[in-house]
């Protein structure tokens, strides 16, 4: 696809920055990347909330192919052929897809700062509670993984020459 074809799809849409990708480009509006361009045409972000309209209208997963086998990703599907002609449409598609990007990408760091939360929060007050009770709360890595000098290896040659030196 052309890069002034799709900047002139996304008018009534809004202003959209597009950056190189796989072999078209990716689709950027509000920070977050929405849509795909490719040579297969343009796909959209899609989550639970919107992926029935895509269904309603016979819209594809995107999917791709690899020596193996053929990988479906679906939280993307291609927009709706009758939509490159109607852009007012597409640009209420499109924010769509702005949305539910944005939600995945709330969803994921919603996981992480729940995880740094549950790290950062104390196992149990000190003062009232025994060395026992508040290993119980933390992982103790295995005894490998606490040694922290490094051993040396010595070379293989070395090790028949020491075994000589002690038959002697």
């Amino acid at each position: 696809m052309d890069r002034d074809y799709i900047i002139d799809l996304f008018s009534e849409f809004g202003p959209v920055v597009l950056r190189r990708m796989f072999s078209g480009y990716g689709i950027v509006a509000d920070g977050v990347n929405f849509a795909m361009a490719l040579r297969a045409g343009v796909i959209f972000r899609v989550d639970d909330l919107t992926i029935p309209r895509y269904e309603a209208e016979g819209a594809r997963p995107f999917q791709y192919e690899t020596r193996n086998k053929t990988v479906v990703v679906k939280s993307y599907r291609h927009l709706p052929e009758r939509l490159y002609d109607d852009p007012e449409e597409l640009a209420v598609w499109a924010l769509e897809a702005v949305e539910a990007a944005k939600r995945a990408a709330a969803k994921k760091s919603g996981v992480k700062k729940r995880a740094v939360r549950q790290a950062a929060k104390p196992v149990l007050d000190k003062s009232k509670t025994s060395k026992a009770k508040l290993s119980a709360g933390k992982k103790v890595p295995p005894k490998a993984a606490r040694k922290t000098t490094k051993k040396t290896t010595k070379s293989k040659k070395a090790a028949p020459k020491r075994a000589r030196a002690k038959k002697r």
